[in-house]
């Protein structure tokens, strides 16, 4: 006789929430960010020309500074916000909810990309703080790139945990967020962007070549 085949065991999700709803919420397919998301910006642009008449290059420079703008609120919520060093039950709950079970499952594709019902209030309060500074016409169209810019980062750090990445800049984010995951080192809080880990010095690997100053 041949020997029965092992079934793999499915995968297991940290339970977030008692309450079966609140739990199936905490939950999302990869496509849902996609799929509610998309529409919104699409309606912002929509807007943007119809509506306040901007031109190409004028659309081209809002998507510069809002794609721009996304990589350092990516930073800021990972570092200071997702990251943060709670001291309370209570707050130790919350930082666990939005991303510390990631850290303990980084596995769980049903918590790889943000849920609506997370996403949609840290967006709206977003919008709420940009409305301060950025006048219409620019704020619709700012946002509409801020969105894909966010869009982008959902994507990319879904696939750093379930695709190869063979192309060498894939790669390199591939191998860079995982260190963030796995090095035991901290820092590394961009993951669609290097770039503010290296203006504000959260990278590691850098700070070891650095030579130390002379008093």
């Amino acid at each position: 006789m041949q020997p029965e085949t092992q079934q793999k065991k499915p995968h297991q999700s940290i339970r977030l929430f008692e309450n079966d709803t609140l739990e199936r919420l905490s939950h999302v397919h990869p496509i849902t960010p996609l799929l509610f998301w998309s529409p919104v910006a699409a309606w912002l642009l929509w807007r943007s020309v119809t509506l306040h008449g901007l031109s190409v290059s004028a659309l081209l420079a809002t998507a510069l500074a809002g794609v721009f703008a996304w990589t350092l609120a990516e930073y800021l919520l990972h570092r200071f916000v997702f990251h943060y060093p709670a001291k309370s039950r209570l707050g130790k709950w919350f930082v666990f909810i939005f991303h510390g079970n990631h850290h303990h499952d980084p596995k769980d594709k049903t918590r790889l990309v943000m849920p609506p019902a997370g996403g949609v209030p840290i967006m709206a309060l977003l919008y709420l703080l940009f409305g301060l500074v950025i006048p219409q016409p620019w704020l619709e169209p700012f946002f509409a790139f801020f969105i894909i810019g966010y869009l982008c980062y959902d994507y990319i750090h879904y696939a750093t945990h379930h695709f190869p990445m063979r192309n060498p800049v894939a790669r390199y984010l591939k191998h860079y967020h995982l260190k963030h995951h796995f090095s035991g080192e901290g820092g590394r809080y961009g993951v669609s962007s290097p770039l503010w880990d290296h203006v504000f010095g959260t990278r590691p690997d850098l700070n070891q070549r650095r030579p130390a100053r002379q008093a």
